[in-house]
């Protein structure tokens, strides 16, 4: 591969060597300083053709060095080109060309002639092929390279023979970009989330029934455990100590405060006094099964309703309900919770009265919305009570199930130990106990089919009962805005006879009972207005809650099943060698 270098010698330009020319023309004065570093004012400065041969490296406008970040500290930037000169020791005369012309000349015959000119590759190309030699010869003096003025750009073409070719494609390792560092969000672990509050949960656990006292003024006694990350609480994790009536005493406390604003109320579980007397009477050691069986259905039941009380946003923060989770102290006692007290009477007169209230009051609904969710909700309640039974004859038949099978069990035992047979004796053996197993898991299937589809569809039944509630509350504050306008119209009408009649001393009377119950009318339309709008936002919580704990029911449920078929599967798999081995 052969180059070119065009080179033009004149010793008349040089201001150090021409007394004439101390200073250059100022159309010179952009060559007083060099070139910046892989520019192409080299390259073109004494070309006149545009397809003058140019080096590959000076084509490269931008070469990685120049795109590396300023602030890599392994790679200084190059010096930014300036078209002003600097100002030079008058002793030393300026070099030119000092960034082009940095290899050794060869002088022969008088005149200077480059032998062997190295191109100017940037740091690290070619591997160490196209590396400058060290030399000690002066340069060649801008003298006598510079061509006279007015002389013609021109210069003789003076090929270069170099002496190695150098690879003219630049072994460049471009430098790593600067890693652009992102903006560091501050996220919270799990924990910190959970004390900010980021995602409030509340988790309430009912254990450990105690029996407290002996006969009938004994009573039983839960240990309430509550888990929580919700600010207004003082601890996130503690323990207290409960007795049923105090979780019938939040109930009532609740729904004299909230249900008239049209909350949902979650229901308390049913007090039994057959159980309850059952309890009472027995003693801890000589507890029989259904004791034990109402004991735990009870404790199963309370952490289901404090779960879906502590669910609801309004109800957690309640004063009592705080006090009754909180306070590491026993609770004032609830006298108004037995069903043979007084207030047990009044409530329930209460509830006649309110039944006959919804069959004989037909209320003209105007809002479609209500119209159309009491009807579904009529629906729904319908359809739960008829899978509640549904679930209920299937626990009972998973139950006897069981007992069939253990029944089974025994008789197998009976008859292999009557076998003459040694391994049909042994077979029947194997048999029985893989009968007792399988009782064992149908056993456990139905306690899974009761607790987790039959008591939960059991609970939603008395929300459907407590969601009618709510609906009715709105019936009677309709009652009592519709009441109110009745009356003012009957106050109207006495004030406009009175007018007529003259009596001005009944007049100014009439007056005032029709302001005030204007006012009345007023309040009473504002109070229906917004216990709609709650009932509404309320529905929308319910519908919610509604689906996700069908669908964890059914999910659980299917799980269960599953693991214990699983269960019967590995035994009777077994079993089928012992029976094989019959002979």
């Amino acid at each position: 591969m052969r180059l070119y270098l065009i080179v033009s010698a004149s010793p008349s330009l040089c201001p150090g060597d021409n007394p004439q020319a101390t200073h250059l023309p100022r159309a010179w004065a952009p060559l007083a300083r060099p070139p910046p570093h892989g520019s192409r004012l080299t390259a073109d400065l004494f070309s006149t053709n545009p397809g003058a041969l140019k080096s590959p490296v000076s084509e490269q406008t931008t070469t990685p060095e120049d795109q590396r970040s300023p602030e890599d500290p392994l790679t200084p930037p190059p010096p930014a080109a300036s078209l002003t000169p600097e100002p030079h020791n008058p002793g030393t005369p300026p070099d030119l060309f000092e960034s082009v012309a940095e290899g050794p000349v060869v002088v022969q015959g008088g005149s200077p002639k480059l032998s062997s000119v190295p191109l100017d590759l940037p740091a690290g190309g070619n591997g160490g092929e196209g590396k400058q030699q060290d030399t000690s010869e002066p340069p060649v003096p801008p003298s006598s390279i510079l061509p006279p003025m007015g002389a013609p750009l021109t210069p003789p073409v003076v090929p270069i023979t170099p002496t190695a070719t150098p690879s003219l494609t630049p072994n460049i390792t471009p430098a790593a970009p600067t890693p652009v560092t992102p903006v560091a969000v501050a996220r919270s672990s799990p924990e910190q989330a959970e004390g900010d509050g980021g995602d409030e949960f509340i988790q309430i656990t009912v254990s450990d029934p105690q029996k407290i006292g002996d006969g009938m003024s004994s009573y039983m006694a839960y240990k309430v455990t509550t888990k929580t990350n919700v600010s207004y609480f003082r601890k996130k994790h503690w323990s207290v100590m409960r007795r049923f009536s105090d979780f019938l005493g939040l109930h009532r406390k609740l729904v004299e405060k909230h249900l008239h604003s049209g909350r949902v109320i979650p229901p308390a579980p049913e007090k039994s006094a057959i159980g309850t007397t059952k309890i009472k009477l027995g003693s801890d050691k000589n507890a029989d099964s259904g004791s034990l069986d109402f004991i735990e259905r009870r404790r199963a039941a309370l952490e289901r309703y404090m779960n879906r009380t502590s669910t609801h946003p309004t109800l957690r923060a309640d004063p009592d309900f705080r006090e009754f989770v909180e306070l590491d102290a026993e609770l004032p006692r609830a006298t108004q919770t037995s069903a043979l007290s007084s207030a047990g009477v009044l409530r329930l007169l209460n509830r006649v009265g309110e039944t006959v209230n919804k069959m004989t009051f037909k209320m003209d609904e105007s809002d479609q919305w209500f119209e159309e969710r009491t009807q579904q909700i009529e629906s729904l309640d319908a359809q739960l009570r008829k899978l509640h039974a549904s679930m209920e004859r299937l626990v009972n038949y998973r139950r006897e199930l069981a007992l069939s099978t253990a029944a089974f069990a025994k008789a197998t035992a009976v008859l292999s130990s009557v076998e003459e047979h040694s391994s049909l004796s042994r077979a029947l053996h194997q048999l029985s106990e893989s009968t007792e197993r399988t009782q064992t898991i149908h056993h456990a299937q139905a306690d899974a089919d009761f607790y987790v589809l039959s008591e939960n569809t059991k609970d939603y039944i008395q929300l459907i009962s407590a969601v009618k509630d709510v609906f009715h509350e709105r019936v009677k504050t309709f009652q009592t805005w519709q009441h109110a306008q009745i009356t003012l119209a009957k106050k109207r009408e006495a004030k406009a006879k009175a007018e007529l009649a003259g009596r001005m001393d009944k007049v100014q009377q009439a007056q005032e009972e029709v302001t005030e119950w204007e006012g009345k009318v007023e309040r009473s339309q504002e109070e229906f207005e917004r216990i709609s709008r709650a009932i509404k936002k309320e529905m929308e919580q319910f519908d919610v809650m509604r689906v996700k704990d069908f669908r964890d029911m059914v999910i659980k449920y299917l799980e269960d099943l599953m693991t214990s078929q699983q269960q019967i599967i590995k035994v009777w798999e077994t079993f089928i060698p012992e029976a094989k081995a019959i002979s």
